[in-house]
């Protein structure tokens, strides 16, 4: 099947362009992260903010991510794909010049949170777009191609804006991020058909949402691939969101030098997706998952080694370890996310909105919490994403034990039911 096999898609979209889109669509979340990252110093003494102050521009920018991310889903599913999207890429572009043009700490965390009411749009609706259009092993692989052109970001975006400060202040990396929006809805509004009709629409109530939402979140099933998703993928993120002070104070590297960590972990994770997508319909969903798993284990393992053994961490060795976890990562995220979405068809935005949610709570907890006080040691680093890898696995293996298979039924079979009946 086709990208073009089902809604009302313009003729011609290929499967290709529907992951280069999405993917960048995917990237101007992360962008809006990582770019700022090179700049903390010259920020926080422009700005009169300290480091812990300025970590809060991260944790700011999450929690309104987060909070919309529950709308985000459920609007797309009310009036569509394609208008919540280009809404959502206005709204980050204004955002993104209000970041550009503060002269104190408290404008700039205004503006940083309403960068995150908006960069949900990409990521959250755009896993909806790919079940609206392909099922099966060609959701997998579309999804696993996505993954691919996403995880781009996290790599080049220090770097960017490293280069950035090399020639410019900290401002202008807002402004690169105000012209990236404004490319991506010029081609969103080019290139992406509407991928959910009217016919295929519900009606956007308030209380039936409500109720949607708590069927999702108590069903037992979504909690559990959820969590090993949430946890998963925490180990990884701990370190980004601490990456300001593992490369600049931790491996003694200058602002310049960020793709020494985020270049190896990356293309990890490039790598894994690749993977999937290559193995989609010749490797059990399950099986790829523990192997999956086995890889983020045995690269927690590694992390804690080197760094009980090696006091004063170097590269390459300390960023090694982050690469086989975020390969691990990408082998597992794209069969947890795909299950979730298949459990409700008719309310993919909001399972994908529900999905996103959780995660991003664990992820701003991360980064305001965890990371400050994690951050001042190599090993206190290494044993939090121990942990993390720890419980998602656990969490995998609870799932594993329901004896539920990854494809609870088919699609025409479970488009019939409601979030109530799958519990």
């Amino acid at each position: 099947m086709d990208a073009t096999s089902r809604t009302d898609a313009k003729p011609g979209l290929s499967t290709k362009r529907l992951a280069v889109l999405l993917g960048g669509l995917a990237m101007f979340g992360p962008f809006s992260i990582d770019t700022i990252f090179p700049a903390f110093p010259q920020m926080g003494a422009q700005l009169g903010a300290d480091k812990l102050a300025m970590q809060q521009t991260i944790s700011v920018y999450l929690i309104a991510y987060a909070l919309t991310s529950l709308v985000h889903g459920p609007l797309s599913d009310a009036i569509g794909r394609r208008r919540v999207i280009l809404g959502g890429l206005a709204i980050f572009a204004a955002a993104s010049a209000g970041c550009a043009l503060s002269t104190d700490l408290t404008t700039l965390l205004l503006f940083r949170a309403l960068q995150g009411l908006s960069a949900g749009v990409g990521l959250i609706v755009g896993r909806a777009v790919i079940r609206d259009v392909l099922h099966g092993h060609d959701a997998q692989r579309l999804m696993s191609q996505v993954s691919m052109i996403f995880g781009i970001a996290p790599a080049i975006a220090p770097v960017i804006g490293g280069w950035m400060l090399g020639w410019s202040a900290w401002p202008t990396i807002f402004w690169f991020l105000v012209a990236f929006s404004a490319l991506l809805w010029i081609a969103t509004l080019l290139a992406l058909p509407e991928t959910h009709p009217p016919q295929a629409r519900l009606k956007l109530r308030g209380k039936a949402l409500l109720r949607d939402y708590v069927a999702i979140f108590l069903n037992p099933r979504f909690q559990r691939l959820a969590a090993a998703g949430t946890f998963n993928f925490g180990a990884l993120f701990l370190y980004i969101a601490s990456a300001p002070a593992f490369v600049l104070d931790l491996l003694k590297l200058d602002q310049r030098s960020f793709a020494w960590f985020f270049v190896p972990m990356i293309g990890g994770m490039m790598l894994g997706a690749f993977t999937s997508g290559r193995i989609a319909g010749k490797v059990a969903a399950t099986q790829q998952v523990r192997l999956g798993f086995a890889c983020c284990g045995a690269a927690a393992v590694a992390n804690l080694a080197y760094n009980v053994f090696v006091p004063v961490p170097t590269v390459p060795w300390a960023v090694l370890p982050m690469m086989l976890n975020s390969f691990g990562i990408a082998l597992v995220f794209p069969i947890l996310t795909l299950a979730i979405l298949d459990m409700y068809p008719r309310q993919r935005g909001s399972a994908s909105s529900l999905q996103a949610f959780t995660g991003l709570v664990s992820n701003a907890f991360i980064a305001g919490v965890l990371s400050p006080l994690l951050s001042q040691s190599p090993l206190r680093l290494a044993i939090g994403a121990a942990c993390f890898t720890t419980l998602g696995w656990a969490f995998w293996k609870w799932e594993s034990r329901s004896n539920v298979p990854m494809a609870a039924c088919a699609p025409s079979e479970a488009a019939a039911l409601e979030p109530t009946e799958r519990l």
